[in-house]
């Protein structure tokens, strides 16, 4: 349970704490409260984040136990007490957080990682920081009206740049191996469906879709070595080779050949400047509250926190329905 407090003071919490990996705990802390030109946030939710997965699986560079909350990273709710010198939010403003320890009911980030939520986001989840990375890969993507473009992989980032581009006016190719994704692809927009079950027949079906020439701009969006070398497949010459899938797991090799002869802008969308994650947020915050995207049906698998293992179970197997889990705090 939550405990009251003034501004000023620490409160008690509940946070999710990576012990080992596949073992998590609920653990009481004390938050602190915030310091100069900072806001704490009582959480309503974080997304999880497929980043995350070698987390919840462990590999020999990560050292457990993991602080507190982390590393969530995709919170939303409402400011509960401002340092000092805060002068453009208050206690009572729903807001999206750029934090690192939001798989918890409290946070603190500084203000320049907060975007304000507005009355036509009320009672809807918003994870601002993976919005952010969707509107950020974006506009780096350059899409316009016209193009055809290619996503491989779909899922939670592949769904939502499908649904951006067909709202460009874009001819949208959507590639994966999950039904339900491609199912998914298409009721975000993209006009052709094509199982990543076989790869060269899918290079061969997405190069006919793109009328033999290769796509305007392709957008790999799973992270493996093998979207990579689909993606450089469906690429035309003077294309745009985007790539918003998070690469963890060791090098990759690409056919430069390839990349040089066709003169190839290759793109790589991950940003780290936090002032771009900011203006990514409040891009997103626009749009949706406008009504043009709504991520509601991405939203397909939710979890209290005392069920935070079972989100990242949910994560790793990706069941038939799946898309993004959200860890809410209740």
């Amino acid at each position: 349970m939550r405990m009251p407090a003034s501004s000023l003071d620490a409160v008690e919490c509940r946070a999710v704490r990576f012990r080992h990996p596949h073992a998590l705990a609920i653990e009481r802390i004390e938050m602190r409260a915030p310091a100069a030109g900072e806001v704490r946030v009582r959480l309503e939710g974080c997304g999880v984040c497929g980043s995350n997965l070698p987390v919840w699986e462990g590999r020999p560079w990560f050292s457990y136990p993991l602080s507190p909350g982390a590393p969530g990273h995709e919170g939303w709710g409402t400011v509960d007490a401002v340092g000092e010198g805060v002068e453009d939010y208050a206690v009572g403003d729903r807001v999206a957080l750029l934090s690192y320890n939001a798989y918890a009911e409290y946070d603190i980030a500084p203000t320049a990682a907060i975007v304000r939520l507005p009355d036509a986001l009320a009672g809807r989840a918003f994870p601002g920081e993976p919005l952010a990375c969707v509107m950020n890969i974006f506009r780096r993507s350059a899409i316009e009206a016209g193009q055809t473009v290619a996503i491989v992989g779909i899922g939670f980032i592949g769904a939502a740049l499908a649904a951006l581009a067909a709202r460009a006016g874009a001819r949208v190719i959507a590639l994966s191996r999950r039904p339900f994704a491609l199912e998914m692809a298409e009721r975000m927009g993209a006009g052709t469906l094509i199982s990543l079950q076989d790869l060269s027949r899918a290079v061969a079906a997405g190069r006919s879709a793109a009328g033999g020439d290769g796509c305007h701009c392709v957008i790999e969006a799973a992270g493996t070595q093998q979207t990579l070398d689909v993606a450089s497949e469906l690429t035309g010459v003077r294309a745009r080779l985007v790539i918003a899938g998070y690469h963890q797991d060791g090098p990759r090799q690409v056919d430069m050949q390839q990349w040089n002869w066709r003169g190839l802008d290759v793109i790589n969308a991950h940003e780290r400047d936090p002032a771009v994650y900011r203006r990514g947020m409040e891009a997103a915050v626009a749009l949706v509250a406008r009504g043009g995207f709504d991520p509601e049906p991405l939203w397909t698998h939710r979890f209290p926190l005392e069920e935070a293992g079972a989100a990242f179970e949910a994560l790793a197997r990706r069941p038939a329905g799946f898309m993004k889990a959200l860890i809410e705090c209740g």
